[in-house]
């Protein structure tokens, strides 16, 4: 068919899908907002980041944390200056830290020493006596915390933390500290950077004395979640570097920020160009907003976190301290500086800052240049243009092979770029794009492809309960087919104990309605836990799970439906003697494996069903139930598909045949409600048949006889205790391992 032929044949599903790519290109370049876009590019950013994050340690920053156990021994904070005056001293001269950070704030006097009111008492009593004058003079330095902390600070590389305030009207406290860039650095340069109107700053005395400070304002998104970090925020023209920022170039000894700014031939005469900074050899991607994205490395404790009272008392491991960064911030609850964060919903705003800093010094911050609109459109363009003119001609099966691919492409494609370039490519437009196009072309197919849905459910309808057949006919017809075909699924057979037996003392009506009575029920329980009924044998059910429609918990909801059939037949059975026929009981075998399943027959009839050796065992399996005194006997193939059941190890044997042993099983509960007589009983049970296995006879018999006075019912202590006389009289050889081995069906 030519390219002219296929346009008019399919003009409609390329016209919608072009229509799509169009709003899609339009929104790249900001002619249109889709405002959901940012929130769906958002959360592709956060799996991104979870998917692709070290989850490593980085000894390098150690955060000294005013939390819970803090708190309890030093008191409610704010603590006295005085004491962090001494927090501050042993960081230096005992723990030989390399800098210090505060994520706090230190904007009011603290007058918690009484120097206040001991002036007050003098002015008021003792005004005429000097010597009181003098012993204040004297303890002044001692009493005046703001100064003793103050002091602390003087030499050393000790960076303050502030805020600033969006508000103008509101009242400046404390002093800035000097700024990264003052009034008028960027002139000419028309920067968006984040305005402040006011700010909560330190106390002059600290600030003077320290050797820089950074404000650690949040910088949450639309959704309150923080990515990224102000690099630079402006306050009266003069830009104001970050807390992270300024710990960095301090612990760098790097003197000055410096701006970068983008050149070359692409760069338009308008754009203002500064896309990083730089701390001398550091570089620092930032966006149009001078923002940077936080580098998390992983959920909370990506850094080592040192308690602030184990400091104080000299308990602190100097080892994990000496040389660091130390960042003093906090973890409690009650002093408010947990946020939420891509990671994880709680997080500490102080290791935000750390994530930062560790990724200035390692040169692994994301970026997202301005060149990154150009390459969206490019993929936008090749994506959209390929699956507007291919996915009309295919068929559904073709076209979704065709669209996971080129998200598979793309998907592929980004993560290569984020991981190898540190490059953050806008992905959810493209993927956006792509699944509208996929889903466009396969709900015009939808109406058009209805009668084929309708051959789908009559196909199908006579083995599987309906809510499945509506379930395929959702997902499209080409999708399932009678077809041979190879796959994992779960064969389950279920029979009548003493059927002959029954139906001899029955006439052939009330036979037929006792059978009708149990298969029914049996089938309903079946059906409700996604199976397909194979076919009924006489008073047998073969079933299986996993086809036609694909059942990753195939094992899972096959064994939730032996035990209901066990469960419904209890009430069948009370129904049964009401009505004076006998009381019936079932065996069911469960098995978990490759099967061949598909219609087979002959052209005379054609049947729905499953085939193959995983098929053969679950018939096995079934039949052997009585062997143990059991309801139920599953293989190990399907209990090991459902790890979180209790299972009873029943044997391990070699069915007739298969050469193979297999461990059988019969389950018990899921795990975790088991009660506590039965725990121990299987406790005992499992040694008990260790030593049964290693042909410690007599243990073993002992055991079992202990274990069939605890449950006197179970026919399974009875069975081992046959075999141990058995072996005592015929041993299985020094090579046995511990297999019985069936001879009949």
């Amino acid at each position: 068919m030519t390219i002219p032929e296929t346009i008019k044949k399919h003009g409609v599903r390329i016209g919608l899908s072009l229509a799509v790519l169009a709003i899609c290109l339009l929104h790249a370049a900001g002619v249109v907002q889709l405002g959901f876009v940012q929130r769906m590019e958002n959360l592709a950013y956060d799996a991104r980041l979870n998917l692709m994050m070290p989850a490593t340690r980085d000894d390098r920053i150690v955060i000294l944390d005013i939390d819970e156990k803090s708190l309890r021994e030093q008191g409610r904070w704010p603590w006295s200056r005085n004491r962090l005056a001494e927090m501050v001293n042993k960081l230096f001269d005992k723990y030989s830290v390399a800098v210090v950070g505060f994520d706090v704030v230190f904007a009011e006097t603290d007058e918690s020493s009484g120097l206040k009111t001991l002036e007050q008492i003098g002015r008021d009593y003792f005004k005429t006596d000097g010597e009181f004058g003098k012993v204040i003079e004297r303890v002044r330095p001692q009493l005046d915390y703001d100064q003793v902390f103050a002091k602390s600070l003087k030499g050393r590389p000790v960076v303050l933390g502030y805020y600033f305030r969006h508000g103008k009207d509101e009242k400046n406290i404390g002093d800035l500290p000097a700024p990264a860039f003052v009034a008028g650095s960027f002139k000419g340069k028309d920067i968006n950077f984040f305005e402040a109107g006011s700010f909560g700053a330190n106390l002059p005395a600290l600030q003077a004395n320290a050797t820089g400070g950074g404000h650690f304002n949040p910088l949450p998104d639309s959704d309150g979640i923080s990515r990224k970090i102000s690099m630079l925020t402006s306050y009266n023209g003069s830009l104001y570097e970050s807390l992270s920022l300024a710990v960095a170039r301090v612990y760098l000894n790097q003197p000055k920020v410096e701006a970068g700014f983008a050149t070359g031939a692409g760069v338009g005469k308008d754009y203002a160009g500064l896309e990083w900074l730089r701390l001398g050899k550091h570089r620092i991607p930032v966006d149009e907003r001078v923002a940077a994205l936080i580098p998390y490395r992983g959920r909370q404790g990506s850094f080592p976190y040192v308690s602030a009272t184990d400091v104080l008392n000299e308990k602190a491991d100097p080892g994990a301290l000496y040389g660091a960064i130390v960042l003093v911030g906090t973890t409690a609850p009650g002093l408010m500086d947990l946020r939420a964060s891509p990671v994880q919903s709680v997080y500490p705003g102080v290791e935000m800052h750390a994530n930062m800093i560790s990724g200035i010094l390692d040169q692994n911050i994301k970026e997202r240049p301005g060149y990154t609109l150009g390459a969206e459109v490019i993929m936008l363009l090749l994506s959209g243009l390929l699956l507007a003119f291919l996915l009309p001609v295919l068929s559904p099966l073709w076209a979704t092979v065709l669209t996971g691919a080129v998200l598979a492409a793309s998907v592929g494609f980004n993560l290569a770029i984020w991981q190898t370039a540190n490059l953050v490519l806008p992905i959810a437009l493209l993927l956006l794009l792509i699944t509208t196009i996929y889903v466009v072309n396969m709900s015009y197919g939808f109406f058009i492809e209805s009668r084929n849905k309708r051959q789908l459910a009559g196909m199908f309808g006579q083995y599987i309960p309906p809510e499945l057949v509506e379930e395929m006919v959702d997902k499209g017809a080409d999708g399932f087919s009678l077809e041979g075909d190879s796959r994992e699924l779960t064969v389950l057979f279920s029979d009548v104990r003493g059927f002959t037996t029954i139906s001899e003392g029955l006439d052939p009506k009330q036979l037929t309605q006792l059978m009708n009575e149990y298969l029914t029920p049996m089938t309903h329980v079946i059906h409700s836990h996604r199976g397909t009924i194979d076919k009924y044998m006489g008073d047998a059910i073969m079933a299986f799970w996993g086809a036609p429609l694909p059942d990753p918990d195939n094992a899972r909801h096959a064994l939730q439906a032996a035990m209901d059939m066990i469960a419904r037949l209890k009430l069948l059975q009370e129904e049964f003697v009401a009505k004076g026929w006998p009381p019936i009981k079932i065996g069911v075998g469960l098995n978990t494996g490759m099967m061949t399943v598909g219609n087979m027959g002959s052209e005379f009839r054609m049947a729905y069903t499953v085939m193959g050796d995983a098929v053969n065992l679950g018939s096995r399996l079934e039949s052997i139930t009585k062997q143990y005194g059991v309801d139920i006997i599953v293989s190990e193939f399907t209990r090991d598909k459902v790890p979180d059941f209790l299972f009873r190890e029943l044997d391990r044997v070699r069915v007739k045949g298969k050469d193979l042993p297999v461990g059988i099983y019969e389950p018990v509960c899921p795990a975790g409600q088991e009660d506590e007589a039965t725990s121990k009983e299987l406790d005992l049970y499992r040694e008990t048949l260790k030593l049964y296995r290693a042909q410690n006879w007599d243990k073993a018999e002992m055991q079992f006889i202990n274990l069939q006075k605890l449950n006197p019912e179970r026919y399974l202590y009875k069975v081992y205790l046959e075999r141990i006389a058995y072996y005592r009289e015929e041993p299985p050889g020094a090579d046995w391992d511990g297999v019985f081995t069936f001879k009949t069906k």
